[in-house]
Protein backbone atom coordinates (compact mmCIF):
# COMPACT_ATOMS: atom_id res chain seq x y z
CA UNK A 1 0.00 0.00 0.00
CA UNK A 2 1.04 3.64 -0.27
CA UNK A 3 0.43 6.44 2.22
CA UNK A 4 -1.49 9.56 1.36
CA UNK A 5 1.25 11.94 2.42
CA UNK A 6 2.63 14.17 -0.31
CA UNK A 7 6.21 14.00 -1.49
CA UNK A 8 8.23 16.76 -3.07
CA UNK A 9 9.75 15.71 -6.39
CA UNK A 10 13.41 14.84 -6.15
CA UNK A 11 15.85 17.34 -7.57
CA UNK A 12 18.57 15.84 -9.81
CA UNK A 13 21.32 16.77 -7.33
CA UNK A 14 19.48 14.78 -4.64
CA UNK A 15 19.61 11.62 -6.75
CA UNK A 16 23.18 11.59 -8.01
CA UNK A 17 26.55 10.71 -6.53
CA UNK A 18 27.99 14.06 -5.34
CA UNK A 19 31.52 15.13 -6.35
CA UNK A 20 34.16 13.87 -3.97
CA UNK A 21 32.04 11.00 -2.69
CA UNK A 22 33.91 7.74 -2.10
CA UNK A 23 31.65 5.91 -4.57
CA UNK A 24 33.21 7.94 -7.39
CA UNK A 25 36.34 5.83 -6.93
CA UNK A 26 34.58 2.55 -7.71
CA UNK A 27 35.28 2.61 -11.49
CA UNK A 28 39.01 3.04 -10.84
CA UNK A 29 39.01 0.29 -8.20
CA UNK A 30 37.21 -2.04 -10.60
CA UNK A 31 39.63 -1.23 -13.41
CA UNK A 32 42.65 -1.93 -11.21
CA UNK A 33 41.18 -5.27 -10.11
CA UNK A 34 40.50 -6.14 -13.74
CA UNK A 35 44.05 -5.30 -14.83
CA UNK A 36 45.58 -7.29 -11.98
CA UNK A 37 43.26 -10.20 -12.72
CA UNK A 38 44.03 -10.20 -16.43
CA UNK A 39 47.75 -10.08 -15.71
CA UNK A 40 47.51 -12.99 -13.28
CA UNK A 41 45.41 -14.96 -15.77
CA UNK A 42 48.00 -14.39 -18.49
CA UNK A 43 50.86 -15.62 -16.31
CA UNK A 44 49.12 -18.55 -14.63
CA UNK A 45 47.00 -19.52 -17.62
CA UNK A 46 50.02 -20.02 -19.85
CA UNK A 47 51.07 -22.94 -17.67
CA UNK A 48 47.57 -24.40 -17.27
CA UNK A 49 45.28 -23.23 -20.08
CA UNK A 50 42.53 -25.77 -19.42
CA UNK A 51 42.19 -24.63 -15.80
CA UNK A 52 42.13 -21.02 -17.01
CA UNK A 53 39.19 -21.61 -19.34
CA UNK A 54 37.15 -23.40 -16.67
CA UNK A 55 37.93 -20.73 -14.07
CA UNK A 56 37.01 -17.99 -16.54
CA UNK A 57 33.76 -19.77 -17.41
CA UNK A 58 32.66 -19.93 -13.76
CA UNK A 59 33.36 -16.23 -13.12
CA UNK A 60 31.82 -15.23 -16.44
CA UNK A 61 28.63 -17.17 -15.66
CA UNK A 62 28.45 -15.65 -12.18
CA UNK A 63 28.50 -12.03 -13.32
CA UNK A 64 26.43 -12.72 -16.43
CA UNK A 65 23.75 -14.30 -14.25
CA UNK A 66 23.59 -11.15 -12.11
CA UNK A 67 23.03 -9.01 -15.21
CA UNK A 68 20.35 -11.38 -16.53
CA UNK A 69 18.66 -11.43 -13.13
CA UNK A 70 18.63 -7.63 -13.17
CA UNK A 71 17.04 -7.62 -16.62
CA UNK A 72 14.28 -9.97 -15.47
CA UNK A 73 13.67 -7.85 -12.35
CA UNK A 74 13.14 -4.68 -14.37
CA UNK A 75 10.99 -6.40 -17.00
CA UNK A 76 8.75 -7.99 -14.39
CA UNK A 77 8.38 -4.63 -12.62
CA UNK A 78 7.09 -3.10 -15.85
CA UNK A 79 4.88 -6.08 -16.75
CA UNK A 80 3.26 -6.20 -13.30
CA UNK A 81 3.03 -2.38 -13.08
CA UNK A 82 4.68 -2.57 -9.68
CA UNK A 83 5.10 0.70 -7.86
CA UNK A 84 7.24 -0.26 -4.88
CA UNK A 85 10.34 -1.12 -6.91
CA UNK A 86 10.59 2.04 -8.99
CA UNK A 87 13.15 3.61 -6.63
CA UNK A 88 15.27 0.46 -7.04
CA UNK A 89 14.84 0.10 -10.79
CA UNK A 90 17.81 2.23 -11.80
CA UNK A 91 20.13 -0.10 -9.87
CA UNK A 92 18.83 -2.98 -11.99
CA UNK A 93 19.09 -0.94 -15.18
CA UNK A 94 22.70 -0.05 -14.42
CA UNK A 95 23.59 -3.69 -13.82
CA UNK A 96 21.91 -5.08 -16.94
CA UNK A 97 23.46 -2.31 -19.04
CA UNK A 98 26.75 -4.21 -18.56
CA UNK A 99 25.52 -7.00 -20.86
CA UNK A 100 27.49 -5.69 -23.88
CA UNK A 101 30.59 -5.82 -21.65
CA UNK A 102 29.74 -9.42 -20.76
CA UNK A 103 29.59 -10.19 -24.49
CA UNK A 104 33.21 -9.02 -24.79
CA UNK A 105 34.19 -11.10 -21.76
CA UNK A 106 32.73 -14.17 -23.46
CA UNK A 107 35.31 -13.96 -26.26
CA UNK A 108 38.22 -15.60 -24.34
CA UNK A 109 36.08 -18.72 -23.96
CA UNK A 110 35.98 -19.12 -27.74
CA UNK A 111 39.72 -19.81 -27.67
CA UNK A 112 39.15 -22.74 -25.34
CA UNK A 113 36.15 -24.52 -26.82
CA UNK A 114 38.07 -27.78 -27.21
CA UNK A 115 39.32 -27.56 -23.63
CA UNK A 116 35.83 -26.92 -22.29
CA UNK A 117 33.51 -28.94 -24.50
CA UNK A 118 34.48 -32.46 -25.54
CA UNK A 119 31.88 -32.47 -28.31
CA UNK A 120 33.70 -29.61 -30.10
CA UNK A 121 36.78 -31.72 -30.90
CA UNK A 122 37.03 -32.82 -34.56
CA UNK A 123 35.66 -36.31 -35.00
CA UNK A 124 34.17 -36.46 -31.50
CA UNK A 125 30.87 -37.78 -32.83
CA UNK A 126 32.32 -40.41 -35.16
CA UNK A 127 32.51 -43.15 -32.53
CA UNK A 128 29.78 -41.90 -30.19
CA UNK A 129 26.21 -42.62 -31.23
CA UNK A 130 24.69 -40.13 -28.77
CA UNK A 131 26.99 -37.30 -29.83
CA UNK A 132 26.27 -38.13 -33.44
CA UNK A 133 22.54 -37.81 -32.74
CA UNK A 134 23.12 -34.43 -31.03
CA UNK A 135 25.56 -33.17 -33.67
CA UNK A 136 22.99 -31.01 -35.55
CA UNK A 137 22.74 -28.93 -32.36
CA UNK A 138 26.14 -29.48 -30.75
CA UNK A 139 28.49 -28.23 -33.43
CA UNK A 140 30.83 -25.25 -33.31
CA UNK A 141 29.31 -23.07 -36.09
CA UNK A 142 25.78 -23.37 -34.66
CA UNK A 143 27.13 -22.85 -31.13
CA UNK A 144 28.71 -19.55 -32.21
CA UNK A 145 25.57 -18.44 -34.04
CA UNK A 146 23.46 -19.11 -30.97
CA UNK A 147 25.90 -17.23 -28.71
CA UNK A 148 25.72 -14.21 -31.03
CA UNK A 149 21.92 -14.45 -30.98
CA UNK A 150 21.80 -14.59 -27.18
CA UNK A 151 24.01 -11.56 -26.69
CA UNK A 152 22.28 -9.70 -29.50
CA UNK A 153 18.85 -10.20 -27.91
CA UNK A 154 20.03 -9.39 -24.39
CA UNK A 155 21.98 -6.30 -25.42
CA UNK A 156 19.15 -4.98 -27.59
CA UNK A 157 16.55 -5.32 -24.82
CA UNK A 158 18.92 -3.98 -22.17
CA UNK A 159 20.05 -0.92 -24.12
CA UNK A 160 16.50 -0.15 -25.29
CA UNK A 161 15.16 -0.10 -21.73
CA UNK A 162 18.21 1.71 -20.39
CA UNK A 163 18.13 4.42 -23.07
CA UNK A 164 14.38 5.06 -22.83
CA UNK A 165 14.38 5.07 -19.03
CA UNK A 166 17.26 7.56 -18.89
CA UNK A 167 15.60 9.70 -21.55
CA UNK A 168 12.44 9.83 -19.45
CA UNK A 169 14.45 11.49 -16.67
CA UNK A 170 14.54 14.66 -18.76
CA UNK A 171 11.06 14.54 -20.31
CA UNK A 172 8.89 12.89 -17.66
CA UNK A 173 6.78 11.54 -20.52
CA UNK A 174 4.34 8.89 -19.18
CA UNK A 175 4.10 7.41 -22.69
CA UNK A 176 7.61 5.99 -22.20
CA UNK A 177 6.43 3.93 -19.23
CA UNK A 178 3.42 2.73 -21.20
CA UNK A 179 5.60 1.69 -24.13
CA UNK A 180 8.08 -0.19 -21.96
CA UNK A 181 5.20 -1.90 -20.17
CA UNK A 182 3.80 -3.16 -23.50
CA UNK A 183 7.21 -4.46 -24.56
CA UNK A 184 7.90 -6.20 -21.24
CA UNK A 185 5.78 -9.31 -21.91
CA UNK A 186 7.43 -10.24 -25.24
CA UNK A 187 10.85 -9.32 -23.81
CA UNK A 188 10.35 -11.72 -20.88
CA UNK A 189 9.54 -14.54 -23.32
CA UNK A 190 12.68 -13.80 -25.36
CA UNK A 191 14.77 -13.63 -22.19
CA UNK A 192 13.37 -16.92 -20.89
CA UNK A 193 14.10 -18.78 -24.13
CA UNK A 194 17.57 -17.35 -24.71
CA UNK A 195 18.64 -17.78 -21.08
CA UNK A 196 17.44 -21.40 -21.11
CA UNK A 197 19.35 -22.30 -24.26
CA UNK A 198 22.43 -20.39 -23.09
CA UNK A 199 22.53 -22.49 -19.91
CA UNK A 200 22.21 -25.63 -22.03
CA UNK A 201 25.02 -24.53 -24.34
CA UNK A 202 27.48 -23.23 -21.77
CA UNK A 203 26.88 -25.47 -18.75
CA UNK A 204 24.85 -28.56 -19.60
CA UNK A 205 26.86 -29.40 -22.71
CA UNK A 206 30.03 -29.61 -20.59
CA UNK A 207 28.73 -33.15 -20.01
CA UNK A 208 27.26 -33.80 -23.46
CA UNK A 209 25.70 -37.17 -22.62
CA UNK A 210 23.72 -35.66 -19.76
CA UNK A 211 20.50 -33.72 -20.08
CA UNK A 212 17.87 -32.15 -17.87
CA UNK A 213 14.59 -30.64 -19.03
CA UNK A 214 14.50 -28.39 -15.96
CA UNK A 215 18.05 -27.05 -16.14
CA UNK A 216 17.06 -23.72 -17.69
CA UNK A 217 14.69 -23.02 -14.80
CA UNK A 218 17.42 -24.01 -12.34
CA UNK A 219 19.83 -21.51 -13.91
CA UNK A 220 17.13 -18.81 -13.93
CA UNK A 221 16.34 -19.39 -10.25
CA UNK A 222 20.01 -19.04 -9.31
CA UNK A 223 20.36 -15.93 -11.47
CA UNK A 224 17.41 -14.18 -9.87
CA UNK A 225 18.46 -15.11 -6.34
CA UNK A 226 21.93 -13.78 -7.18
CA UNK A 227 20.61 -10.45 -8.43
CA UNK A 228 18.21 -9.91 -5.52
CA UNK A 229 21.08 -10.71 -3.15
CA UNK A 230 23.22 -8.12 -4.95
CA UNK A 231 20.34 -5.62 -4.88
CA UNK A 232 20.03 -6.04 -1.11
CA UNK A 233 23.75 -5.34 -0.67
CA UNK A 234 23.78 -2.31 -2.99
CA UNK A 235 20.60 -0.78 -1.53
CA UNK A 236 21.86 -1.18 2.03
CA UNK A 237 25.30 0.17 1.07
CA UNK A 238 23.73 3.21 -0.60
CA UNK A 239 21.75 4.05 2.51
CA UNK A 240 24.83 3.65 4.68
CA UNK A 241 26.85 5.90 2.34
CA UNK A 242 24.22 8.64 2.49
CA UNK A 243 22.98 8.01 -1.06
CA UNK A 244 19.18 7.81 -1.39
CA UNK A 245 18.90 7.29 2.37
CA UNK A 246 15.67 9.34 2.34
CA UNK A 247 14.38 7.51 -0.75
CA UNK A 248 15.14 3.83 -0.14
CA UNK A 249 13.35 3.10 3.13
CA UNK A 250 13.05 0.06 5.41
CA UNK A 251 9.82 -0.64 3.50
CA UNK A 252 11.78 -1.19 0.30
CA UNK A 253 14.40 -3.27 2.11
CA UNK A 254 11.59 -5.38 3.53
CA UNK A 255 10.24 -6.18 0.07
CA UNK A 256 13.73 -6.99 -1.22
CA UNK A 257 14.07 -9.37 1.70
CA UNK A 258 10.73 -10.99 0.94
CA UNK A 259 11.78 -11.57 -2.66
CA UNK A 260 15.09 -13.01 -1.52
CA UNK A 261 13.33 -15.33 0.93
CA UNK A 262 10.79 -16.48 -1.68
CA UNK A 263 13.26 -17.20 -4.45
CA UNK A 264 15.67 -18.94 -2.10
CA UNK A 265 12.83 -21.40 -1.49
CA UNK A 266 12.06 -21.53 -5.23
CA UNK A 267 15.70 -22.33 -6.04
CA UNK A 268 15.64 -25.17 -3.51
CA UNK A 269 12.38 -26.52 -4.95
CA UNK A 270 13.79 -26.60 -8.49
CA UNK A 271 17.14 -28.02 -7.38
CA UNK A 272 15.48 -30.80 -5.39
CA UNK A 273 12.98 -31.56 -8.17
CA UNK A 274 15.78 -32.02 -10.70
CA UNK A 275 17.77 -34.26 -8.35
CA UNK A 276 14.86 -36.34 -7.04
CA UNK A 277 13.31 -37.17 -10.41
CA UNK A 278 16.65 -38.22 -11.89
CA UNK A 279 17.75 -40.24 -8.90
CA UNK A 280 14.37 -41.99 -8.62
CA UNK A 281 14.36 -42.90 -12.33
CA UNK A 282 17.95 -44.23 -11.94
CA UNK A 283 18.84 -43.85 -15.61
CA UNK A 284 22.64 -43.83 -16.14
CA UNK A 285 22.63 -40.97 -18.65
CA UNK A 286 20.85 -38.80 -16.05
CA UNK A 287 22.40 -39.91 -12.75
CA UNK A 288 26.02 -39.71 -13.98
CA UNK A 289 26.03 -35.92 -13.49
CA UNK A 290 24.96 -36.22 -9.85
CA UNK A 291 27.10 -39.27 -9.16
CA UNK A 292 30.25 -37.20 -9.68
CA UNK A 293 28.93 -34.50 -7.36
CA UNK A 294 28.08 -36.76 -4.41
CA UNK A 295 31.40 -38.57 -4.33
CA UNK A 296 34.78 -37.50 -2.94
CA UNK A 297 35.17 -33.92 -1.79
CA UNK A 298 32.39 -32.76 -4.13
CA UNK A 299 29.99 -34.38 -1.67
CA UNK A 300 30.89 -31.74 0.91
CA UNK A 301 30.13 -29.00 -1.62
CA UNK A 302 26.73 -30.59 -2.26
CA UNK A 303 26.02 -30.59 1.47
CA UNK A 304 27.19 -26.97 1.70
CA UNK A 305 24.73 -25.98 -1.03
CA UNK A 306 21.83 -27.70 0.71
CA UNK A 307 22.62 -26.03 4.02
CA UNK A 308 24.06 -22.73 2.79
CA UNK A 309 21.96 -21.96 -0.28
CA UNK A 310 18.67 -22.97 1.31
CA UNK A 311 18.64 -24.07 4.94
CA UNK A 312 20.53 -21.25 6.65
CA UNK A 313 19.19 -18.32 4.57
CA UNK A 314 15.63 -19.69 4.71
CA UNK A 315 15.56 -19.49 8.50
CA UNK A 316 17.69 -16.33 8.64
CA UNK A 317 15.36 -14.37 6.33
CA UNK A 318 12.18 -15.62 7.95
CA UNK A 319 12.08 -12.85 10.55
CA UNK A 320 10.61 -9.43 9.75
CA UNK A 321 13.29 -7.43 11.58
CA UNK A 322 16.15 -9.01 9.60
CA UNK A 323 14.60 -7.86 6.33
CA UNK A 324 14.03 -4.27 7.50
CA UNK A 325 17.54 -3.47 8.77
CA UNK A 326 20.10 -2.67 6.11
CA UNK A 327 23.09 -4.42 7.64
CA UNK A 328 21.26 -7.64 8.51
CA UNK A 329 19.71 -7.84 5.05
CA UNK A 330 23.11 -7.13 3.45
CA UNK A 331 24.70 -9.96 5.45
CA UNK A 332 22.10 -12.35 4.04
CA UNK A 333 22.66 -10.95 0.56
CA UNK A 334 26.44 -11.35 0.70
CA UNK A 335 26.07 -14.91 1.97
CA UNK A 336 23.71 -15.84 -0.87
CA UNK A 337 26.01 -14.22 -3.43
CA UNK A 338 28.80 -16.46 -2.16
CA UNK A 339 26.50 -19.49 -2.32
CA UNK A 340 25.48 -18.58 -5.87
CA UNK A 341 29.14 -18.62 -6.89
CA UNK A 342 29.62 -21.98 -5.15
CA UNK A 343 26.58 -23.32 -7.00
CA UNK A 344 28.02 -22.35 -10.40
CA UNK A 345 31.44 -23.70 -9.41
CA UNK A 346 29.74 -26.98 -8.44
CA UNK A 347 27.96 -27.11 -11.80
CA UNK A 348 31.09 -26.48 -13.90
CA UNK A 349 34.26 -27.66 -12.17
CA UNK A 350 33.51 -31.40 -11.71
CA UNK A 351 33.86 -31.69 -15.48
CA UNK A 352 37.53 -30.72 -15.12
CA UNK A 353 38.18 -32.30 -11.72
CA UNK A 354 35.81 -35.27 -11.29
CA UNK A 355 38.09 -36.73 -8.62
CA UNK A 356 37.38 -33.89 -6.19
CA UNK A 357 37.59 -30.17 -5.44
CA UNK A 358 40.88 -28.62 -6.54
CA UNK A 359 40.89 -24.85 -5.94
CA UNK A 360 43.26 -22.88 -8.13
CA UNK A 361 44.81 -19.43 -8.04
CA UNK A 362 43.27 -19.02 -11.49
CA UNK A 363 39.84 -19.10 -9.86
CA UNK A 364 40.76 -15.94 -7.95
CA UNK A 365 42.47 -14.32 -10.94
CA UNK A 366 39.53 -14.92 -13.26
CA UNK A 367 37.08 -13.62 -10.65
CA UNK A 368 39.14 -10.44 -10.25
CA UNK A 369 39.37 -9.94 -14.02
CA UNK A 370 35.70 -10.49 -14.84
CA UNK A 371 34.41 -8.94 -11.62
CA UNK A 372 36.65 -5.90 -12.01
CA UNK A 373 35.28 -5.24 -15.49
CA UNK A 374 31.72 -5.73 -14.22
CA UNK A 375 32.16 -3.35 -11.27
CA UNK A 376 34.02 -0.75 -13.35
CA UNK A 377 31.33 -0.72 -16.04
CA UNK A 378 28.37 -0.66 -13.64
CA UNK A 379 29.82 2.00 -11.32
CA UNK A 380 30.92 4.16 -14.27
CA UNK A 381 27.34 4.13 -15.58
CA UNK A 382 26.00 4.83 -12.09
CA UNK A 383 28.24 7.88 -11.78
CA UNK A 384 26.91 9.37 -15.05
CA UNK A 385 23.19 9.27 -14.22
CA UNK A 386 20.49 9.78 -11.63
CA UNK A 387 20.32 6.92 -9.14
CA UNK A 388 16.52 6.74 -9.47
CA UNK A 389 14.27 7.15 -12.55
CA UNK A 390 13.41 10.82 -11.95
CA UNK A 391 10.96 11.00 -14.85
CA UNK A 392 8.80 8.04 -13.90
CA UNK A 393 5.28 9.37 -13.15
CA UNK A 394 4.92 6.92 -10.22
CA UNK A 395 8.17 7.80 -8.47
CA UNK A 396 6.40 9.64 -5.62
CA UNK A 397 4.18 6.61 -5.10
CA UNK A 398 7.26 4.41 -4.86
CA UNK A 399 8.97 6.70 -2.35
CA UNK A 400 5.82 6.70 -0.21
CA UNK A 401 5.45 2.92 -0.31
CA UNK A 402 4.57 1.19 2.94
CA UNK A 403 4.09 -2.50 3.64
CA UNK A 404 0.67 -3.51 4.84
Amino acid sequence: MTSERDHVALRPEQATIPPGHSWNRLPAIGAVCALLGVGACAMLGAANPKQFFFSWLVSFLFFLSLALGALFFVLIQYAAQGGWGIVLRRIGETIFATLPVMAALFLPLLLGLRDLYSWSAPGAAEHDALLRWKAPFLNVPFFLIRAALYFGCWSFIALLYYRLSRGQDATGDPAVSARLRRLAGPAIIVLALTQTFASIDWIMSLTPHWYSTIFGVYFFAGSFVGFIALLSVVAAAMRRAGLLDTVISPEHLHDIGKLLFAFTAFWAYIAFSQFFLMWYANLPEETIWYKTRIEGSWKMVSVLLMAGHFGAPFFYLMGRAVKRRGWTLAVGGMWLLAMHFVDLYWQVMPTLHPEGVRPSALDVAAFAAVGGCFVAAASWLMRRQALVPLGDPRLAESIAFENA
